[in-house]
């Protein structure tokens, strides 16, 4: 399999693991030395490090009821990137309504990196507030 072909199925089990809601299947395409970054000031932002870090940020996107919209799956020479559109509702009423690029960094079969682009980065700040 092309290193192409490699990254896309990466990317690929990425987003099904994280609908699934399949935290081992999510914790085992990661490289211990993990790093996902995501601008802004909500509770999900900031840079973390490690799988089981990473692991609970992907938790608790989808514990807010997110839904992932996949519009494309690009691929680099080093990784991969999701074009995505997420939306959700919270039971308070905000709404999250954002475009994002999450650009996954590929080595030896492992994500080593996760960083998130967004097209709203106050908007899901708001969102992403503690509750």
């Amino acid at each position: 399999m092309s290193t192409n072909n490699t990254h896309a199925a990466i990317a690929e089990r990425f987003l099904a693991a994280f609908r699934a809601r399949d935290w081992d299947a999510l914790h085992g395409l990661l490289a211990d030395d993990i790093t996902w970054t995501m601008p802004g000031t909500g509770t999900i932002s900031g840079i973390i490090h490690g799988p089981d870090a990473a692991v609970s940020r992907a938790r608790e996107i989808v514990g807010r009821g997110l839904h992932t919209e996949l519009l494309h799956l690009l691929v680099g020479a080093h990784g991969a990137a999701l074009s995505l559109h997420n939306t959700a509702t919270a039971p308070d009423g905000r709404t999250l309504d954002e475009y994002l690029a999450t650009v996954l960094t590929i080595r030896h079969g492992r994500i080593t990196a996760i960083d998130s682009y967004l097209s709203d980065v106050d908007g899901m700040g708001a969102f992403f507030t503690a509750a």
